[in-house]
């Protein structure tokens, strides 16, 4: 299998990563049968192996020096180091050992030393700020000073665009380490222990002589995984090694033009989990020349709004529709009861400890470990709850995009902001959105149809009115323009009003279509960012209204009203009722429902709409916040809308109730 990717004219190579599972495995050598309990147990053993050795290598490297030496790219001879984690090791000398007794093969250190490896690396830019922030150590860690912040900005790398979350976070914890030893840590190694090493086995680091795949020659929905894995969790020799021969299924997110690569398994609940990783072409984008963009502002209840601006040849920036909005309201108020109950149990389980202490036989041993497990539960429920919405808005935003036909994404960048001053359940609501993965996973989605995102500074974005750039005034309702609020905006300059979040995009929008010369691709992630507003180029970002119609379809009486019944007919099928059975079957009635279900699944109402998710309100409760309907029965989407609208094919269907 040839492992080039052949590209075309416009395309650029895409290196993603999808989800599997291992179900069962063969065992070569004797043709056994391996269940997927059996296949995780022995997964284990093996990832067990590498995470000893991996974990005994971290800690014997976890000091600034050898932290410094690894990221100066450069050996003792001045040579540069090899971008392989592993490789680079065994070029500095750093090997590992599995424990006396234990056989190995070299491709197992091979693993131990790439996980070490990567880890060591991603501690230098821990190391870095926290001596960064210990270089400029303030005289009050709560409050500094607008001179203490340039100060400690120009001591970090970078730290001109660090958000200051990031450096606050870090003088919190050097803080409480100074309140429990009464002095400052001398670097980050000190302040931090070196971390807990992951059981999994990154077989990206292996060669055929350790794992093979292989897609299927005439089914590209399925693939082969071949691999070495221990017959006994302490090997004593190479026979305890067998070949073992994995089935996969591939998701339908991987292109049966792609080339696989050799997966990362982990084996978690009694099954092996796969980070099938792949390569395949996508269109190029660009960090400049578009024309048509869509604007992305963030909110709490409404998580997303969204809307498309043009720029002319002119110069003129104009709105392409009114905008969508993606309100998930049912989703974070469950989200905020998890958060509730976790929080509960956590005070409990640190309760129960301290009655135990060290008393191994304790009575509350029992009842500690049923809370340890409950609380693991609730925390994989909120995971699994982030990571859906975050799939959701995500898909919804690029959806706009496509049916726009933007060519860049921008979104709003609020990572330095601070949730305070709106009351403690607010504070948390807002410092625990989920931003970082919605903004992950819109550039993961944009970048498989080659359109660009880029995040724009957020000032004055819903401040400002989008139309003259002046200030907006902030009201209750658009029926209540003398009540404060923060809704509803109005501006007294150009006469512009509409929804605080509808003007924000449109903000956003202009600002990067404007500021698209300033775009430039962060070294680190890769992320392509618009750091700083220039005044002269925000005077231009001003969305031009629409002109007013002056012509309208005549609409004058030529002849007399058309009478209305007072009951209005039922709206009938257009095709006749079929041929009737004779029996017990019988037929459909024309123009109901069928008879055969007594009542409507749950929450499916006769006045919901075909791009309704959620649940109607019937009296006082939350908007989409039913409880036991499933994740999209709590979100509220705008669809997208088309140019040219698809006909509607249900106006003479029958009625759903």
């Amino acid at each position: 299998m040839s492992r080039k990717l052949p590209l075309a004219v416009g395309e650029t190579a895409r290196t993603a990563c999808a989800r599997g599972l291992l179900h069962r495995g063969v065992e070569e050598r004797t043709g056994e049968l391996l269940s997927a309990a059996v296949l995780a147990e022995r997964v284990g053993w093996a990832a067990d192996l590498v995470s000893g050795m991996a974990a005994s290598l971290l800690t014997a490297r976890w000091n600034t020096i050898d932290v410094d030496v690894l990221a100066s790219g450069e050996d003792a001879g001045g040579r540069k180091l090899p971008s392989n984690a592993w490789m680079a090791l065994r070029r500095l000398g750093w090997t590992v050992s599995p424990a006396e007794g234990i056989r190995v093969n070299d491709r197992i250190v091979r693993m131990a030393q790439e996980q070490a490896g990567r880890t060591l690396r991603s501690a230098k830019w821990r190391a870095d700020l926290t001596a960064g922030v210990l270089a400029t150590w303030p005289a009050d860690p709560v409050n500094r000073t607008s001179e203490e912040w340039d100060v400690v900005r120009e001591a970090v790398p970078g730290g001109r665009y660090v958000p200051s979350s990031v450096i606050k976070g870090r003088t919190r914890q050097i803080a409480a380490f100074e309140r429990q030893y009464g002095r400052l840590p001398t670097d980050v190694f000190e302040l931090e222990a070196a971390p807990r090493i992951a059981r999994m086995l990154l077989l990206s680091a292996c060669d055929g002589q350790q794992a093979t795949i292989e897609r299927h020659e005439t089914m590209p929905g399925r693939a082969l995984l071949r691999l070495q894995l221990p017959t006994r969790p302490d090997p004593r020799s190479y026979k305890d090694w067998t070949w073992i021969a994995c089935s996969i299924s591939l998701p339908p997110t991987i292109p049966a033009s792609a080339v696989l690569h050799l997966p990362t398994l982990r084996a978690t609940g009694g099954q092996i989990r796969a980070d099938l990783a792949y390569t395949h072409a996508v269109p190029k984008t660009a960090r400049t020349g578009h024309t048509v963009a869509l604007g992305v502002d963030w909110g709490l209840n409404t998580l997303l709004s969204a809307g498309a601006a043009r720029l002319h040849d002119d110069g003129r920036i104009t709105a392409l529709a009114a905008g969508g909005m993606f309100r998930a309201a049912g989703v974070l108020a469950k989200q905020h009861r998890l958060r509730r109950h976790s929080e509960l149990l956590h005070a409990k389980a640190e309760r129960y400890q301290r009655l135990i202490n060290t008393d191994g036989h304790h009575a509350l041993n029992g009842k500690h470990a049923v809370l340890a497990g409950e609380i693991s539960a609730v925390s994989a429920r909120r995971s699994n709850l982030d990571g859906a919405l975050a799939w959701a808005a995500a898909r919804w935003t690029v959806d706009q995009a496509i049916t726009a036909g933007a060519s860049v994404i921008y979104l709003e960048d609020l990572r330095s902001m601070e949730a305070r001053g709106m009351g403690r359940t607010m504070n948390t609501r807002m410092s625990q959105a989920v931003r970082g993965q919605i903004t992950d996973r819109i550039r993961h989605l944009a970048a498989e149809v080659g359109i660009a995102v880029a995040t724009v500074p957020a000032r004055h974005t819903s401040k400002h009115c989008p139309q003259c750039l002046n200030p907006l005034r902030h009201r209750k309702a658009p029926d209540r323009p003398t009540t404060p609020g923060w809704k509803w905006a109005i501006c007294h300059f150009c006469g512009w009003q509409g929804d605080r979040d509808m003007g924000a995009w449109k903000r956003i929008a202009a600002r990067g279509l404007t500021h698209q010369g300033k775009t430039v691709t962060d070294r680190t992630t890769g992320a392509m960012v618009i750091r700083s507003v220039i005044d002269t180029l925000e005077a231009k970002a001003v969305i031009t209204p629409a002109a007013l119609k002056t012509s309208r379809k005549d609409r004058s009486k030529t002849g007399p009203t058309r009478g209305h019944t007072t009951r209005p007919a039922p709206r009938r099928r257009r095709a006749p009722s079929p041929t009737g059975l004779s029996g017990l079957a019988g037929k459909r009635p024309e123009g109901h429902a069928h008879t055969d279900r007594p009542r409507l699944p749950r929450a499916a109402h006769r006045h919901q709409d075909v791009t309704t998710i959620s649940t109607p309100t019937t009296g006082h409760r939350p908007r989409g916040a039913a409880r036991g309907a499933g994740f999209h029965l709590h979100a509220h989407a705008t669809p997208p809308r088309w140019t040219d609208p698809p006909p509607d094919t249900t106006s003479d269907m029958g009625s759903l109730s």
